[in-house]
This record gives structure tokens, C-alpha cells and sequence, in this order.
């Protein structure tokens, strides 16, 4: 359990491995201001530290996630109760800066879900770029319960990962989704007994892989809903020239021709 003297994201290294835990598991490590803080200060040092080439991120003790932390929202009583507890704001400073950071970290990501991950928890897992759930964790868009929209971008990447129809049924019920539900949807890469040691296996195995390409595959993806045909080939062709200049490109086809394992430095 997560003391005040301890921070609300840990951080480990593992080899080339980073494990970044959410760390507030009496409050189903609800996000506060502190924590988006703190998964950013984890998230400076990644981005410092060339050796790291893979993220894990989960949580600590039985949830993953349970969004934000409403004890942090001011509903006292007053004529000004609705601009105090307006969520816009914490939404502008707080999550949309951890949903974009995730998506465009240098790593590749994997979310070890292994437990609940509600409203924004959710969104955090999907912003993600792999997620493998423990059998018991369950994802709900638990927004309209409380008066409010998906958001930490939910609205954008629940639709792209299960499709619109259940997209809407999820978002406007509120209803919560078993790890093999979600994994049956498309939600969720895979679900595992032990999440987060399957998580960090997959991770090593990504971390010996060509990084640079694996990110530019992932914005490639991503935003490929957003371009016609014509707009993602000019695309490709754009991050193809600009790979060609790397050294694990270099290596991965000598090595291929050599016919020997390649030793990407993911660079």
C-alpha cells in the first residue's frame, strides 16, 4: 500500500524494460493531480534513457485503474459549486496530457491490466499500444453514470478498438466488460493469468526489436482512419525513406541476406 512518503508512480528497470506501476491502491489508484505528475516524471526518464526500448504499465494491489479520483473535485455547497467542480479543467492540465504522452512515447507500450479499469483507467489502458488483462479485470465506461462523457480520449479509441455499435452500447450503458469480452471485441490484446509477467515477457521480446520502427508503425495505425488511401501510401512511402536512414534497418537486411539473427539497437 502507497504511503505519503511513497510516490504514486513506482518505477523500475528491468534490463530493457521499464515498469511503471500506478501506486495509490486504496483508492484503486484513481488518478490525482499528483499521480499524472508523477507518471510524467517516470515517463522524463524513459524518454532520457536510450537503453529503455519497452514500457509496462499496471497497477498495484486489485485494480488497475479507477479514473479520476472525485475526492479531488471541490462539491461543496455555494452559488459557485458548478464552475468549482467543472471537470474541464483537471480533463485540459491533467489527462489529455497523459493519453497524448502515452501515445507518443519513444517505446512501445503494453498495459497489464490486473484489475478493474473504469472511465479513465480505461482510456489510459487503450492509449496503450498493447493490453493483456488478468482473467478477473473488467473494463466499464462508467461515465454516464455520473453525468459525463468517455474521455482521456475514450471516445476516439473505443470506437477504433471494438467498433462503433459497441462502442455506443459500452459508452452509453455503462455496462462492465470481462478481460474475455474484451479480448473477444478486439478491446484487449490477450488475457493471462499472471498479466504482468506475460506483459513483460512481451515487452522483452519488443525491446529487442527495431524501436524507431515499431513507433512509426503505431502512429501509421493509429491515424489511418483519418487519411484517404492515397493520404496513408504517401504516408508510408514518407516514413519508409526516413527508416531507411536508421542502423536497424541497415542491420535487418544484412542480417537477413547473411542469414544470421539481427542485433537491433533501436536506432
Amino acid at each position: 500500500m502507497s504511503t505519503a512518503s511513497e510516490p504514486s508512480v513506482l518505477y523500475e528497470e528491468h534490463g530493457a524494460v521499464a515498469v511503471l506501476t500506478l501506486n495509490r491502491p486504496a483508492s484503486l489508484n484513481s488518478f490525482t493531480r499528483q499521480m499524472h505528475r508523477d507518471l510524467w516524471a517516470a515517463l522524463d526518464r524513459i524518454e532520457a534513457n536510450k537503453a529503455i526500448r519497452a514500457l509496462v504499465l499496471t497497477g498495484a494491489g486489485r485494480a488497475f485503474c479507477a479514473g479520476a479520483d472525485l475526492s479531488e473535485f471541490d462539491f461543496r455547497e455555494g452559488d459557485d459549486l458548478m464552475f468549482r467542480a467543472d471537470p474541464g479543467p483537471v480533463i485540459d492540465q491533467a489527462f489529455n496530457p497523459t493519453t497524448r504522452r502515452l501515445i507518443q512515447v519513444r517505446v512501445p507500450t503494453i498495459c497489464a491490466v490486473n484489475g478493474v479499469a473504469a472511465g479513465a483507467g480505461a482510456s489510459v489502458a487503450m492509449a496503450c499500444d498493447i493490453a493483456i488483462a488478468a482473467p478477473g479485470a473488467s473494463f466499464i465506461q462508467a461515465f454516464s453514470k455520473i453525468g459525463l462523457v468517455p474521455d482521456s480520449g475514450g471516445t476516439w479509441l473505443l470506437p477504433q478498438r471494438v467498433g462503433l455499435a459497441r462502442a455506443m452500447a459500452l459508452a452509453l450503458t455503462g455496462d462492465k466488460l470481462s478481460a474475455a469480452d474484451a479480448r473477444a471485441m478486439g478491446m484487449i490484446w490477450d488475457v493471462a493469468d499472471d498479466a504482468l509477467a506475460a506483459a513483460r515477457a512481451l515487452a522483452e521480446r519488443l525491446a529487442a526489436m527495431p524501436t524507431k520502427a515499431l513507433v512509426a508503425t503505431r502512429h501509421l495505425l493509429r491515424g489511418a482512419h483519418t487519411h484517404s488511401l492515397d493520404e496513408q501510401l504517401d504516408l508510408e512511402r514518407d516514413v519508409q525513406s526516413r527508416l531507411g536512414f536508421t542502423h536497424d534497418y541497415i542491420e535487418g537486411v544484412t542480417a537477413f541476406l547473411q542469414k544470421r539473427p539481427a542485433q537491433f539497437k533501436g536506432e
